[in-house]
């Protein structure tokens, strides 16, 4: 059966990300949409723009094109416009998927959520509003597994992201309230958040009341490796 799916890329990136996991899920025959948030096209600048602005364009979304029987999937920040556009059209959701990504606590911005090192790495790069992520720290722990050239040219359609993305709360309950299907994907190997503390799992899966479920590769493992992905997603849609 056809699924309808909407997809929200992660810090500094844009709709392109999630294109390789797209074209095999259109190629089956489902509905699919790929976004570039508010903020995060090319030239956009981070002063201008809010956290809640990406919450608008998402419900907006969704609401516009008049679409239900969504599985909304976030990837990494992106946890964070799913999580309140959950709140805004739950109607609208067959299933939330969180990948890698972050699943926000009421009033906890994602400053406060990662390692304090990553907080004050962030604090000590951001410039005009913005704030861009060093390779160094893009090739080790975002795209490990992934082959030199590749790294190098996904790391060239990174945008900078907006500092307040990063600074700003969202005010909501937790998920479990809504009474829709949550899923948590983890990468096997993904090394986005550290092992231990912060890691992703069981932090974040636990959050939402749900095990996570493991996906191969690294945080990027989703462009890199779309057929495990879709495979994934595929057996989520037929539970």
């Amino acid at each position: 059966m056809a699924e309808t799916y909407v997809f929200v890329p992660g810090a500094w990136q844009g709709a392109w990300a999630w294109r390789p996991v797209a074209a095999r899920l259109r190629a089956d025959g489902h509905r699919v949409a790929t976004l570039t948030l508010p903020g995060l096209a090319d030239g956009d600048g981070g002063q201008r723009f809010e956290l809640a602005d990406t919450v608008d364009f998402l419900a907006g979304f969704l609401e516009e094109n008049d679409l239900s029987g969504v599985t909304l999937v976030g990837h990494s920040w992106g946890g964070y416009p799913v999580f309140g556009a959950a709140h805004r059209v739950p109607e609208r959701l067959r299933r939330v998927v969180f990948y890698s990504a972050f699943v926000p606590e009421n009033d906890v911005p994602l400053i406060e959520d990662v390692p304090p090192g990553h907080a004050a790495l962030f604090r000590q790069l951001a410039r005009d509003g913005s704030v861009m992520l060093p390779y160094q720290v893009w090739e080790s722990a975002f795209v490990q597994e992934t082959p030199e050239p590749v790294r190098k040219l996904l790391f060239d359609l990174l945008v900078p992201q907006p500092m307040s993305y990063f600074e700003q709360a969202l005010k909501a309950p937790e998920l479990s309230t809504l009474g829709v299907p949550i899923s948590y994907l983890a990468g096997e190997n993904d090394l986005a958040m550290p092992p231990g503390e912060y890691a992703w799992c069981p932090r974040f899966p636990a959050r939402l009341g749900v095990e996570p479920i493991a996906v191969p590769g690294d945080h990027q493992a989703f462009v890199t490796r779309p057929e495990e992905f879709v495979a994934v997603l595929d057996g989520l849609a037929a539970s």
